[in-house]
């Protein structure tokens, strides 16, 4: 039995930044995809899954598990090559197919193309995990420029519109969207104004996106993470913030990504075909308000 307060490292963590959008390797402590622990039992057997920004944090634990319960993975990226091609290894160590693909999720026709891929690489798709962000910290509306403004909308929303049109009419009955909204949905982070506005949108377009899609047997739901311990926040946020981050829980840590993972494969499986609409809070006790 472990005790869910020590079950991954706790405050503080050593000072450090990095360059957005971030690199797992340079991480202090490195963060646990599940690598060593993730046991599957066929729950996705013969499925096929695009994932966005699956290249590191809670998408490259999604990769891992979700090829351990017998899918084929399309690796979508921004430029993280080394993250990326790191997450394939695991994913083929499971003895399933991987396809990485870097680029721009904020831009339609790149939405389109990875889509395409998935159908000519890996033959069907049936799941779609909606998971790129992007995120940076200011104190002020001031420093919020209009063009950070659009790329997190384009990068947090847009994309999943432009991906869940796309996959949809390939999409058969018993297929599944699986979304990642956030905490900051129901209680905003101030300092995280454009990520956490694009958060709440996240958790409206999932409930809506779900009673369109009812009618064809496909299920969409969304994950809503607290803090979770991903190179997003050494590079988006300051130093004295990631030293302290994950303390404001009732658990008094943040979530490693392998501790998210079980909840997408959940949202993912037969087992919730009765699930869909709902908001999965994973946030180590903080309530979603």
């Amino acid at each position: 039995m472990t005790d869910p307060k020590t079950a991954g490292p706790t405050p503080p963590q050593p000072k450090q930044q990095q360059r957005p959008p971030g690199e797992t390797a340079a991480m202090t402590p490195r963060p646990d995809h599940g690598e060593e622990s993730y046991r599957g039992s066929g729950k996705l057997e013969g499925r096929v899954a695009l994932i966005t920004g699956a290249d590191s944090g809670i998408g490259r634990a999604v990769a891992i598990a979700f090829a351990r319960e017998g899918a084929d993975v399309l690796i979508s990226y921004l430029d993280e090559h080394d993250d990326a091609h790191e997450t394939a290894e695991w994913v083929i160590k499971a003895g399933r197919r991987a396809v990485t693909v870097a680029g721009d999720v904020g831009d339609e026709n790149h939405c389109r193309m990875l889509v395409e891929r998935t159908l000519r690489d890996l033959g069907r798709i049936d799941i779609l995990v909606n998971n790129a962000a992007y995120q940076m910290t200011h104190e002020t509306i001031e420093e919020i420029t209009a063009e950070e403004w659009d790329h997190t909308f384009r990068t947090n929303i847009h994309s999943q519109f432009y991906l869940s049109k796309a996959a949809v009419p390939h999409m058969k009955p018993g297929s599944a969207i699986v979304n990642t909204s956030s905490i900051n949905s129901k209680s905003p982070s101030p300092t995280l104004l454009p990520y956490a506005t694009t958060k709440g949108a996240i958790a409206n377009f999932t409930a809506g996106l779900a009673q369109l899609l009812a009618e064809k047997g496909i299920r969409v739901n969304c994950v809503a993470p607290g803090p979770v311990w991903t190179p997003l926040i050494p590079s988006t946020m300051p130093p004295e913030r990631v030293e302290s981050f994950g303390s404001n829980t009732p658990l008094g840590r943040a979530a490693q990504p392998a501790e998210l993972a079980p909840a997408y494969v959940l949202l993912a499986s037969p087992e919730a075909s009765y699930i869909t609409g709902a908001v999965l809070a994973v946030t180590g006790g903080r309530p979603m308000l």
